[in-house]
C-alpha cells in the first residue's frame, strides 16, 4: 500500500510552509469565514469557498471522512441587515426578522456553491444564533465578552465594550502590524473614548430606533445592561469555539481578512480563553480582480456567482459551475487572480478535453484517486501541478496501440481521470451518464464559439430545419443546412434508435 503524501501548508502566522500536524488526527478541525448574506455572493466570495472545499476534501482523504470537522459560518449580524429587519418586520423578534430578510440570499448562496461543486461544511452556524447565552452551553458572544472583561482585556466607554489592545503583549503578530504604527496614524478626535487608537468594538449600544439584543455585563462587580449588538470580529471567535474548541487546527479566509478581522479574532479568542494560539495554521487565498480591475459596483464589473451561472452578463453566455471552479483552481490559491472571459474560455476548453474520453467510455471502476493528484495537492494545494497530473492522465487515455494490454491500460487511465475529476468536484455526479450529457453541452458551446455562434442558436436552427423537413419544405431545409455549413457547422441526420424518428446532430467542420 502506497504511503499517503505528507501535507504541507503555508502558514500566514509563521510566514513559512510547514508540515501539517493535527492536534488530534481523529478530529481534524477547520474554520473558514463565510459570507455576509446581505446580498448575493459575488465571484470574489467564491474563491475561498472553492479553495477550502478542496482542502476539506484532501483532509477527509488523508484522515478519513468521519475525522474532519469543517465549520463555515454565515454572517447575518450586520447593521444593514439589522436595519432592514427592523423596518420590514417590526413585530417579529429580531432573530426571526433577520432570518426573514436573509432567507433568500442565504438560500441562493447554498445553490450557488453547490453548483460550484462544493461539499456542504460539517456545520454552518449563523451569527444570530450565537449572540446571547445558549441553552446547550456552547460558546456565545456575550459570554466571550464577559470573559474578556473578567480577564482585564476589555472595558466600557461611551456605551460600548471595547477590546484593550495594549493588554495583549504580542497583538499584531499575524499581520505584522504593531500598536506604535497604529498610534502614529490615528485620528484621536474620532476615537476620543478609546484608551488606545487600535482598540476595537466588542459590543456597541443600540438606540431605541435601532435593532439590538438585551445583554448585561458585569464590570467591577456592578451589572451594566447594554441593549446593543456585537462587533464584527467577536462573531467568528464565538462560532469557532462553539464547534471546534478553544484551539483548533486550521483557520482560513481571504487575504483581505488578515487585518483587522483575523488579527482581532486571535486577540479575542486567546485572551478570552488564556491560550497561546487560536488556530495552529492560518491560510489565506489571494485577491481577485475582474478583467484587470478591482471589482466594485462603481466600476461596473461587480459579478455575482448567480449572474455567471444563470445569465449572459459576462462574456455573453452562461458558464457551468465546473468551469467557474476550474477557473479558480488554475491559479495557486495564494496568488492573485484576474478573473476574465478569456480565463473562463480557457477553463472551458481544458475541462472539455479532460471530460472527452470519459464521455466515450462507461462508468469508472471503483478505486483510489490517482497518487500524483494527491502529491500535488499535499504540497500546499499546488493546483498547477494538479493540472499537469490531469493532463498526463488525459494523454494516457489516448496513447498506445490497439493491443488488449494497451486498451486495458487506457481504460485504467480513463478511470483514474474520471475518479480524479469527481473527487475534485469538476464532475459532480457519480453517475457519469449525467456528466457525459453536460460534457456534450460544454463541447457544443466551445465548438460553436470557435465559429462565432452560440450552441443554442445552432440547436434552434437545426430544429427549425427538422420542422421544414416534416412539412416537406425541402428548399427551406436545404437553405438552413447550407447556411450553417458556410459558417463551419455540419449537420448530420440520423434516426433515434428508440423511436425511429429523424434526429439531427452537428459538429464544427474541421
Amino acid at each position: 500500500m502506497t504511503e499517503a503524501p505528507q501535507l504541507r501548508l503555508t502558514n500566514t502566522l509563521t510566514k513559512t510552509k510547514e508540515v501539517f500536524r493535527p492536534i488530534d488526527p481523529q478530529n481534524v478541525r477547520m474554520y473558514v469565514c463565510g459570507p455576509t448574506v446581505y446580498d448575493f455572493a459575488h465571484i470574489g466570495n467564491a474563491r475561498p469557498v472553492i479553495v477550502f472545499d478542496v482542502l476539506f476534501r484532501l483532509l477527509r482523504h488523508l484522515y478519513g471522512e468521519a475525522n474532519v470537522t469543517y465549520v463555515r459560518n454565515i454572517t447575518d449580524v450586520d447593521d444593514k441587515i439589522n436595519a432592514r429587519a427592523l423596518r420590514d418586520f417590526p413585530d417579529l423578534p429580531l432573530n426571526e426578522a433577520i432570518r426573514k430578510v436573509t432567507e433568500t440570499t442565504a438560500n441562493q448562496f447554498h445553490e450557488d456553491v453547490k453548483a460550484l461543486g462544493c461539499l456542504p461544511p460539517t456545520h454552518e452556524p449563523r451569527a444570530t444564533e450565537f449572540v446571547l447565552p445558549r441553552a446547550d452551553g456552547k460558546a456565545d458572544m456575550v459570554g466571550l465578552i464577559q470573559s474578556l472583561i473578567d480577564r482585564g482585556h476589555a472595558y466600557a466607554a461611551a456605551g460600548e465594550i471595547l477590546f484593550d489592545t495594549v493588554s495583549m503583549a504580542d497583538y499584531g503578530k499575524l499581520s505584522g502590524r504593531n500598536l506604535e504604527d497604529q498610534r502614529a496614524g490615528a485620528r484621536v478626535a474620532v476615537d476620543v473614548h478609546k484608551k488606545n487608537p487600535g482598540d476595537f468594538v466588542l459590543w456597541k449600544a443600540s438606540s431605541d430606533a435601532e435593532p439590538g439584543w438585551d445583554a448585561t455585563f458585569t464590570i467591577d462587580r456592578e451589572p451594566l445592561p447594554i441593549r446593543g449588538r456585537p462587533g464584527w470580529h467577536i462573531e467568528c471567535s464565538a462560532m469557532s469555539a462553539a464547534y471546534l474548541g478553544e484551539v483548533f487546527d486550521i483557520h482560513g479566509g481571504g487575504l483581505d481578512l488578515i487585518f483587522p478581522h483575523h488579527e482581532n479574532e486571535i486577540a479575542q479568542s486567546r485572551c478570552a480563553h488564556g491560550t497561546e494560539v487560536m488556530a495552529n495554521y492560518w491560510l489565506h487565498n489571494g485577491f481577485l480582480q475582474v478583467e484587470g480591475r478591482k471589482m466594485s459596483k462603481s466600476e461596473g464589473n461587480f459579478v455575482t456567482i448567480h449572474d455567471l451561472l444563470h445569465t449572459e452578463k459576462f462574456g455573453g453566455r452562461k458558464w457551468p459551475g465546473e468551469v467557474l471552479r476550474l477557473a479558480m483552481l488554475m491559479t495557486h490559491y495564494r496568488e492573485p487572480i484576474d478573473f476574465s472571459v478569456r480565463r473562463l474560455e480557457e477553463a472551458n476548453v481544458v475541462l472539455s478535453n479532460w471530460l472527452q474520453p470519459i464521455a466515450r467510455r462507461g462508468n469508472p471502476d471503483k478505486g483510489n484517486v490517482d497518487g500524483t493528484l494527491m502529491e500535488a495537492l499535499s504540497n500546499d494545494l499546488d493546483t498547477s501541478a494538479l493540472r499537469t497530473a490531469l493532463d498526463r492522465l488525459l494523454h494516457s487515455t489516448r496513447a498506445g496501440d490497439q493491443s488488449p494490454v494497451e486498451q486495458m491500460r487506457r481504460k485504467r487511465a480513463n478511470d483514474d481521470l474520471a475518479r480524479s475529476l469527481l473527487w475534485l468536484g469538476l464532475a459532480q455526479d457519480s453517475d457519469f451518464d449525467a456528466a457525459r450529457a453536460r460534457t456534450a453541452d460544454i463541447r457544443k458551446s466551445i465548438e460553436a464559439a470557435t465559429v462565432g455562434l452560440h450552441a443554442a442558436e445552432v440547436d434552434e436552427r437545426a430544429n427549425i430545419r427538422l420542422a421544414f423537413i416534416a412539412a416537406k419544405n425541402w428548399g427551406e431545409a436545404d437553405r438552413i443546412r447550407d447556411e450553417l455549413l458556410a459558417q463551419g457547422i455540419q449537420l448530420k441526420d440520423g434516426k433515434d434508435p428508440a423511436t425511429g424518428e429523424r434526429v439531427t446532430t452537428w459538429e464544427v467542420k474541421r
